[in-house]
């Protein structure tokens, strides 16, 4: 140990001192970013935004957008450090806290056909995005592989928790949750006449719990879907939610397996429009550990050893978390980047909302048929 280490450690005052120093350095950040968040969340509780599927977590990036791109700049070299934080480390621990809200039994509940039917979503849609948007829109690969994330999984949070692994920058972020909100506000419109629809033409069977799971595999938010299904019936929007919380689980093994993927150096994830995989060239992979935590906090919730009222009070600290790491983002996110994006992030998310819409039909058709 040396002489300075000793005095650290035998002067309390001094190590109280840099604590307080620490503090001093992010709760500016952390208070905005949990105002915004608090701000955002009320919102998220008005009866028509619920309705319209704009959720606690939508309303906190809009607001973060709104102060960033105002006020923000005057605040930036004070709260930087604290929104930062909330933006990465925040994010992380809303990741992981959301496996609360997830148990292995929501598999049995929608059986083997309700998992092959979200797995074979996810990997479509994802897979639809990377190509088409890096070959035919000549998108940046990251902001194609997040519009890809958000439509496949589970919306902004799959967004959110994918961000980390590729690096993306925030206006990336922003124009991908922008897709999000824009046609997953549309399904909630669009939904209740496809149900209408099928009850003329048959394409998924099983009446309304089978349309619950079309729904529940192919509309982006869980909130999208709770207020979709619901305008369809309460069996459609109990087997939709289930359907949902299993694609949502799904979020982990995507993060884990697009890490590898990108680790192999074949992955155009650096310049837009570039390839690096020409060489074999390899990549340091990054693993998502918040993810495996992710998982395990799914399977212990499973065991319910958590009394119910405390599973209850931990998803809402989570909310607040995943609404102050939202808020953050907004906070740095220049709307001139954004409009430098262009409508083909737009066009690669409507391209996807079809392939959703259609495709998703034809998976759920296609499955019924097969088991």
């Amino acid at each position: 140990m040396t002489h300075a280490s000793t005095i650290t450690l035998a002067n309390p005052q001094l190590t109280s001192a840099r604590g307080m120093a620490a503090l001093q350095h992010f709760w500016p950040g952390l208070l905005l970013s949990a105002a915004l968040a608090g701000a955002g969340m009320a919102l998220g509780g008005i009866g028509w935004l619920q309705n319209h599927g704009l959720s606690a977590l939508t309303m906190a990036i809009l607001l973060g957008m709104l102060v960033g791109n105002t006020a923000y700049p005057h605040l930036a070299a004070r709260c930087g450090a604290g929104v930062n934080f909330s933006k990465q480390s925040l994010l992380r621990l809303g990741i992981i806290l959301y496996g609360l809200r997830l148990t292995l039994q929501d598999i049995g509940h929608v059986g083997l056909n309700g998992v092959l039917i979200d797995a074979l979503v996810v990997s479509s849609t994802f897979t639809l995005a990377y190509l088409l948007g890096t070959r035919w829109l000549k998108l940046d690969p990251k902001a194609a592989m997040l519009i890809g994330a958000g439509s496949s999984i589970c919306g902004a949070a799959a967004v959110m928790a994918t961000e980390p692994v590729l690096r993306a920058r925030a206006e990336h972020v922003t124009v991908a949750v922008a897709t999000v909100v824009v046609f997953g506000t549309l399904a909630i419109f669009l939904y209740p006449a496809l149900f209408e629809l099928n009850q003329h033409w048959h394409v998924i069977g099983g009446g309304a719990t089978g349309f619950g799971i079309y729904a529940g595999s192919t509309i982006h938010e869980v909130a999208q879907v709770v207020a979709a299904a619901h305008s369809v019936g309460s069996a459609a929007a109990d087997t939709a939610v289930i359907t949902k919380m299993v694609r949502v689980m799904m979020l982990a093994p995507f993060l884990i397996g697009l890490s590898a993927w990108l680790a192999r150096g074949q992955t155009p994830v650096h310049e837009a429009g570039q390839h690096t995989g020409s060489t074999k060239q390899k990549s340091k992979i990054t693993i998502p550990w918040f993810a495996f935590a992710f998982i395990a906090v799914v399977v212990f919730n499973s065991f319910q050893w958590l009394p119910r009222p405390m599973v209850a009070v931990a998803t809402n600290v989570d909310t607040v978390l995943l609404a102050m790491a939202m808020a953050a983002l907004g906070l740095t996110t220049h709307l001139s980047s954004v409009r430098k994006a262009g409508l083909k992030p737009l066009l690669l998310g409507g391209v996807l909302f079809v392939w959703l819409v259609v495709g998703g039909a034809l998976i759920n058709h296609g499955v019924s048929v097969l088991l």
